[in-house]
């Protein structure tokens, strides 16, 4: 064991040679998030994220996904930009569009699956071959559990990882490995009392300590989703056009959260600011090519139009805002023809139907 010893803190020593802030290790033992997990699935509340389901348990049961797990590393790498338009301004501005803050940059899955084989090889280099696999959010791993456990956090009440020194804007990352390494105790949950990310959910999708309804929230209303966004969720969307960051952004470890170091991360674009028109304004070939490497690309191009309308459709009636919705009301997808007229209802009343069967 004292060889693996030496080696875990090796590997903590290259993990930050790559850029990664922090290393962990975990076992595989995830019954109580397994619980939890199937409890949420049976209650629905992963809506129509139906890739939660196809694989049941083996997104609990590491060795069931990759066979002769023993350990999981777990790697955490910060990514909200130095330089980035302030998102309260951006969020009070119904002109502009708001974007998540991780997808303004190059795609995490792509950095961040990099950077974790780059880590597996310094181990091979090390000790020779070993069994092993990366991901990044890109398979049915519970990452945060996984991450808990590794000592790189505590989940919050919003669900989201917090760590008292970084707050919660971080990416994670793991190798599933075969090497019997030393793991690392969890640390202390510092909610406490606060539960101000229950409070500025903007759809209620926080519905208690712990307890995230996908349905509700506004990044898989804007991300996951593919079908219409449901009409009474529309107005509490805001200029949301791709995730929301309101519960990290009252979170008060968050102060403490540093910026990234990763040109990788750096804003492309002008996306941290853009207005709404000029995005809605797009062909399908600048959605491409100005989404390329970006997280923003997955949902695609209508989807993009869709999230838009809707917050057109939330902004101030202007000569502007009308002319830029009127310019699609004959779209060639129904999904976006349906907020569209939606959007002009919301401005200059209704368009004969709010719905397309």
């Amino acid at each position: 064991m004292a060889d693996c010893t030496q080696l875990r803190n090796d590997i903590r020593v290259w993990g930050r040679d790559l850029g990664f802030q922090q290393i962990g290790i975990s076992d595989i033992d995830l019954s109580a998030a397994e619980a939890r997990l199937l409890n949420w699935l049976d209650a629905g509340r992963h809506g129509e994220m139906r890739y939660m389901t196809a694989h049941q348990t083996r997104r609990s049961r590491p060795a069931d996904l990759f066979p002769g797990t023993l350990r999981v590393i777990c790697a955490r790498m910060d990514y909200m930009p130095a330089k980035v338009a302030n998102t309260d301004a951006v969020l009070a501005d119904p002109t502009l569009g708001f974007i998540s803050r991780y997808a303004l940059g190059r795609d995490y899955h792509k950095v961040m699956r990099n950077r974790l084989r780059r880590l597996a090889d310094r181990i091979e280099q090390a000790i020779g071959k070993h069994h092993y696999r990366v991901f990044t959010d890109s398979a049915p791993v519970l990452e945060k559990p996984l991450a808990e456990k590794a000592g790189l956090g505590w989940v919050g009440k919003h669900t989201n990882l917090l760590h008292r020194e970084a707050g919660s804007w971080f990416f994670l990352g793991e190798i599933y490995t075969d090497l019997p390494l030393p793991i690392d105790a969890p640390v202390e949950n510092h909610c406490g009392r606060c539960q101000a990310c229950i409070d500025i959910c903007p759809t209620g999708a926080i519905t208690g300590p712990y307890e995230l309804d996908a349905r509700l929230c506004i990044s898989y209303l804007t991300i996951e989703l593919r079908g219409p966004i449901p009409i009474e969720l529309r107005p509490l969307i805001g200029n949301r056009i791709f995730g929301c960051d309101d519960c990290q952004l009252v979170c008060p470890w968050n102060r403490f959260a540093k910026t990234t170091t990763e040109p990788d991360f750096d804003v492309r674009h002008g996306l941290d600011a853009a207005q709404l028109v000029d995005l809605f304004a797009w062909t399908e070939t600048q959605f491409l090519t100005r989404t390329e490497g970006s997280a923003i690309r997955r949902i695609g191009y209508v989807c993009w139009l869709r999230n838009i309308a809707v917050a057109l459709g939330n902004a101030p009636i202007s000569d502007v805002v009308i002319a830029a919705l009127q310019a699609r009301q004959d779209h060639s997808s129904a999904l976006v023809r349906e907020h569209v007229r939606w959007a002009l209802a919301r401005h200059v009343g209704d368009q004969t139907a709010s719905t397309e069967e």
